[in-house]
């Protein structure tokens, strides 16, 4: 008798650890799909502003304007949620390329996210002003996406 209680309980125990991982895998898996998205906006917009500062499309003062401000609210709203500890590569083999880096060297990753969050709001101010604005912003918005990525994401 004491045996089947304590396989009983062994196996409520596993289920209920079987679920708790399911939960958090599902929870992770939200995060890191919205994390994606956030970055395919971001290339969608910094691709149309590279398009124009590289003279492979004609600038568009409004197209440049709207690209730019779709950035700075990118770059300067609150991404917290889709960035919870333990969504990372080592964790979740497969399921992202973020290192475990991002979050054990928080204090850097964080200080990429406002020289980000600074060239962002240059690049607003400065876009829909003409095609000189554009080129003069790009870099940085580039060499900081370029820097977190080459630090806190895993190769392709």
């Amino acid at each position: 008798m004491k045996y089947g209680f304590k396989l009983v309980c062994a196996l409520g125990f596993v289920a209920a650890a079987g679920m708790s991982t399911s939960v958090a895998d599902g929870h992770f898996d939200n995060a890191i799909k919205a994390r994606k998205a956030v970055m395919t906006l971001y290339a969608w917009n910094l691709g149309q502003l590279g398009a124009m500062a590289k003279g492979e499309i004609e600038y568009n003062a409004e197209a440049a304007a709207i690209a730019a401000e779709n950035i700075r609210i990118l770059a300067t709203m609150n991404n917290g949620a889709v960035w919870p500890q333990g969504s990372d590569s080592t964790a979740l083999p497969g399921k992202t390329r973020a290192k475990v880096e991002a979050w054990t060297t928080y204090p850097e990753s964080a200080e990429i996210s406002k020289t980000l969050a600074t060239a962002a709001i240059a690049m607003s101010e400065a876009a829909g002003t003409g095609l000189e604005g554009v080129r003069a912003n790009i870099g940085a918005i580039g060499g900081a996406c370029k820097e977190c990525h080459t630090k806190f994401r895993e190769s392709e």
